[in-house]
């Protein structure tokens, strides 16, 4: 079955110059040519080795969290372009695509996609529903959310806490897509502008948020289909991920042990403390980072190698390399 084709719910490259300064002038008094250097002898050719064979592609199912049948999807590399996959196997814009989930179609955070994917896991999309506005007027200075984003220029809420702010509000729900705050759009802006944004809003001065939420599935329509079980063209041992990156190819790689995992899930909790957003992913990066460095200047300076544009401040930064020291030292 090719690319971006869906299934019915029954398929599933030296010269060397030596130069002689030592012995020029004697010669040059003498009259004499100046000596050459004698060729070197060619290359040896490289040793023959074993043939190297291609990897298997990696085919993920997919389908669209409100009900459709069920597509297959492979070659992306990032979260772009696997939005760009599944909307072609379902004739859709990509920009249409909010988030994903992983083996659940309901808006579980808990399930979101971030920034890996288990090799046996099944994708449902989820697309645009109504648009909405509300109206919020600050009683205190966090309003109660906790943001994240798609990775694709799409930020929503994660996270609402109880008896805050938004709470009372019950039309903003979790999964909803943050388009515009006060008619301002902010496609395009990463969660943590969207939190800063948030976060100054003054006390007491209403201001608007337009709100897009998931379009929602409806009973007899677009009935969804059974996952089909499927390990084909994939290398499988069950403890692998494909990790998305935004820079580079993506890679298969090991699942996090349980260092990774402790520690990747403190420091989203730091990120949701100091920023107001949750991302697995940039979490992972942070431990990778951090993971093997001996002080915390060593760290900050690994960190800012790739992540600069963040700009953490220097308290986070402490707290993080506590954090992964805690980790590391068993105090959980």
């Amino acid at each position: 079955m090719q690319n971006g084709e869906v299934m019915s719910p029954q398929d599933s490259k030296a010269s060397v110059e030596e130069t002689m300064e030592d012995h020029k002038a004697p010669f040059q008094n003498q009259g004499c040519p100046e000596p050459t250097a004698p060729p070197l002898p060619p290359p040896s050719p490289p040793p023959a080795g074993p043939p190297e064979y291609p990897r298997p592609r990696l085919i993920f199912h997919t389908q669209l969290a409100h009900g459709s049948p069920t597509g297959r999807i492979h070659g992306f590399t990032n979260v772009k372009e696997l939005y760009a996959k599944i909307a072609e196997v379902f004739n859709i814009s990509p920009s249409e695509i909010l988030f994903c989930t992983l083996n659940s179609h309901k808006v579980d955070m808990q399930k979101l996609l971030g920034g890996q994917i288990g090799l046996e896991d099944f994708i449902f999309a989820h697309v645009r529903g109504e648009s909405k506005e509300v109206e919020v007027t600050k009683t205190e200075d966090a309003l109660g959310l906790t943001i994240t984003d798609n990775g694709a220029g799409y930020a929503f809420i994660k996270r609402i806490k109880e008896g805050s702010t938004i709470d009372q509000l019950k039309a903003v729900c979790v999964g909803d897509h943050i388009e515009a705050i006060n008619d301002q759009s902010i496609v395009g802006c990463r969660h943590y502008e969207v939190a800063k944004m948030l976060k100054e809003q003054p006390r007491g001065l209403p201001f608007t948020l337009r709100l897009v939420e998931p379009k929602k599935a409806f009973d007899m329509i677009g009935m969804r289909t059974k996952a089909p079980k499927s390990n084909e063209g994939k290398l499988v041992n069950g403890k692998e991920t494909l990790r998305l990156r935004s820079k580079g190819a993506a890679t298969v790689q090991e699942v996090q042990n349980e260092f990774e995992e402790q520690a990747t899930r403190k420091v989203d909790d730091l990120l949701e403390s100091y920023m107001g957003i949750r991302d697995l992913e940039l979490a992972t990066t942070i431990v990778e980072a951090g993971k093997d460095k001996k002080n915390p200047d060593d760290f900050a300076e690994a960190l800012d190698s790739v992540l600069g544009d963040f700009a953490f401040p220097d308290v986070f930064l402490f707290d993080v390399w506590g954090a992964i020291g805690d980790v590391k030292n068993g105090r959980n």
